[in-house]
């Protein structure tokens, strides 16, 4: 797969239909960087009149996950990926679009080239930033990634 906005739109929409219906999107993609955004609405919501904390989280996983894959494909190997650990912490309720970046791209290199080198299973840390349409930060999601060279 390409890894373009689009072409990962289309890849939710079959394998993580409940984001795409929730309207996780893709934004942009680097090598360094991913954006994914999401707006409030009624099918996100939950009782308080803000976004799902849940619907944050995908969102904010996307951003993470579409990295590593991203840096994957590029290896050329089959390497197989895993969220492990996650933490988040909400400071402001979600309204209107929140945008979630991750600028954590650098830190999945090193970590595949060394489970490829050794074919022990490597994990990282990766966070993405929630941020309003006013700019205001509303939540950090830290997302632990594992990955290893499938024998």
């Amino acid at each position: 797969m390409e890894f373009t906005p689009s072409k990962l739109n289309t890849f939710l929409f079959f394998k993580l239909p409940s984001a795409f219906w929730c309207g996780v999107r893709t934004k942009t993609i680097s090598e360094t960087q991913c954006e994914v955004s999401v707006k409030h609405r009624w099918i996100n919501q939950n009782p308080f009149q803000s976004m799902y904390f849940a619907v944050q989280a995908m969102a904010a996983e996307l951003s993470t996950g579409a990295l590593v894959m991203l840096h994957i494909k590029k290896s050329g190997k089959n390497i197989s990926m895993l969220v492990a650990n996650n933490k988040a912490t909400f400071t402001k309720k979600a309204k209107g679009r929140i945008t979630f970046t991750c600028k954590d791209g650098h830190l999945i290199t090193d970590a595949i080239e060394k489970t490829i080198a050794t074919g022990d299973g490597q994990t990282f840390w990766m966070q993405s930033i929630g941020i309003d349409e006013k700019g205001d930060q509303v939540s950090v999601f830290d997302f632990e990634w594992t990955i290893r060279v499938k024998r």
